[in-house]
């Protein structure tokens, strides 16, 4: 087929490549690993087919993501954050208001944050051997150990442009496609044209390592499908039937075969089984029944310290100016990193995000102009699942965050484990402020200060 034309999406300051091919009755956006280029995989056999394939059943939406392919460069690392700006960034640019997303590899992590923030914008979520986290920990057996994660990030440094490197990446990935040449030199070629350096390639991967999604999983409120390999030598197979129990509903699908990537192997079988389960949903349209009353946000609650004595202190009239005074303070710093002010109650502000470093940033910078009107505030921070009713937020995600914030320190910004381990590649720094007992909170809460 004659490939399609690549355009660009605004995304914030970048530009993101992206193409549409196929003209099927509902969109799907589908987006591999790291080393993609929306041109040059059209090149290559394998690949062509599997795209041509879902663009026989659906309108397909390609993009590189930002600092690969096509797409503008950055300096350092993406977020998960930025990564999901980058789909709406896209949808918006191709006038989808809902669309199916398929994320092989890492970009599965992309896509789950995706579907749980944004429910009213996700017809259905499609994985192909995801880890939720690439790390090995007590209650996670299957990930890196620190030596492997070690080497995971400097062999790319050391051995990038080395044409054994890559076969030995390709045998991990695509161990039926080790033998053939020819498809070894197009994975080199297409390495060194990706745009993605030895450098980038190994900070990529460390970010990755920080990553853990394993409490977003849960939150996932639209039709989900989990597809795994038996003999996968990359994501074992324990790791995608882990995910499925995770999200509420998945469809858990097993296949034969030992490769990694989806258009290797029986590609076939995996597109049967994405076909009849993408088709189904959107025969059947569960999101006409009820709109998303369930979402993944990011809660901030703050308050000025010690706000009683300071009241005292000033007098009635000067502590009414100053309030008048730390509200515009506070609101302006909303708007410049789009949270939504939620409520108001006396010297406190509970406000929601759509992304945590967002939401970490805001947070910093209205304690910091607290501080320059004289005034000490707290901040805590949570991402959790929410409820929306009538326009309020509400749940226990809610009451965590409330009593992080009551947890810290004077001028400290406060927040959960699953807000740090959502920031990886931020640039942010954390100092660990260990495990506490929250009033009213079952269990018990790792927390971290965001370091200024």
């Amino acid at each position: 087929m004659e490939h399609p034309r690549t355009r660009y999406a605004r995304s914030g300051d970048l530009n993101i490549a992206y193409q549409v091919v196929g003209e099927g009755p509902f969109d799907l956006v589908f987006v591999p690993g790291l080393i993609t280029n929306v041109e040059l995989a059209w090149e290559e056999e394998h690949w062509a087919s599997f795209l041509e394939r879902l663009a026989s059943f659906s309108r397909l939406i390609l993009f590189d993501r930002r600092g690969v392919g096509l797409s503008d460069r950055v300096a350092g690392v993406t977020t998960l954050e930025e990564r999901t700006d980058d789909v709406r960034a896209v949808l918006d640019a191709v006038g989808s208001e809902r669309a199916a997303l398929f994320g092989s590899g890492d970009a599965g992590a992309m896509f789950s944050l995706f579907a749980a923030t944004y429910p009213e914008r996700t017809t259905a979520l499609v994985l192909f051997s995801t880890q939720p986290r690439w790390k090995r920990a007590d209650d996670y057996p299957w990930g890196f150990d620190d030596d492997q994660s070690r080497r995971w990030v400097e062999e790319p440094e050391a051995r990038f442009s080395d044409p054994s490197y890559v076969r030995e990446v390709v045998m991990m990935v695509a161990p039926s496609i080790g033998d053939d040449d020819a498809l070894i030199d197009w994975h080199v070629r297409t390495w060194k044209l990706s745009g993605a350096s030895p450098g980038a390639v190994a900070a990529h991967r460390r970010t990755n390592l920080e990553i853990d999604i394993r409490a977003i999983l849960p939150t996932i409120r639209v039709p989900a499908l989990v597809v795994q390999r038996t003999g996968d030598r990359f994501v074992p197979r324990e790791v995608g039937r882990y995910v499925a129990d995770q999200i509420p509903g998945a469809q858990y699908e097993e296949l034969p075969g030992v490769d990694y990537l989806p258009w290797f192997g029986d590609a076939g079988a995996v597109l049967e089984v994405v076909e009849r389960f993408l088709t189904r949903v959107w025969q059947e349209r569960p999101w006409e029944d009820a709109e998303p009353d369930r979402v993944l946000t990011t809660v901030l609650f703050t308050d000025i310290v010690d706000s009683t004595a300071k009241a005292a202190e000033l007098g009635d009239r000067v502590w009414r100016e100053l309030l008048t005074e730390h509200h515009t303070v506070v609101r302006r710093q909303l708007a410049r990193f789009r949270g939504v002010e939620i409520d108001t109650a006396g010297d406190g502000f509970f406000a929601t995000f759509d992304g945590p470093a967002r939401a970490i940033r805001c947070a910093c910078s209205i304690v910091d102009a607290a501080r320059d009107l004289g005034v000490e505030l707290r901040a805590g921070l949570h991402t959790g699942e929410c409820e929306t009713i009538e326009g309020k937020i509400g749940g226990i995600a809610v009451h965590l965050g409330a009593r992080v914030a009551a947890s810290a320190e004077p001028g400290e910004v406060l927040m959960s484990s699953t807000v740090k381990d959502l920031v990886a590649g931020s640039g942010l720094a954390f100092s660990d402020r260990g495990v506490h007992e929250l009033k009213g909170i079952p269990g018990e809460w790792h927390l971290y200060a965001a370091e200024r």
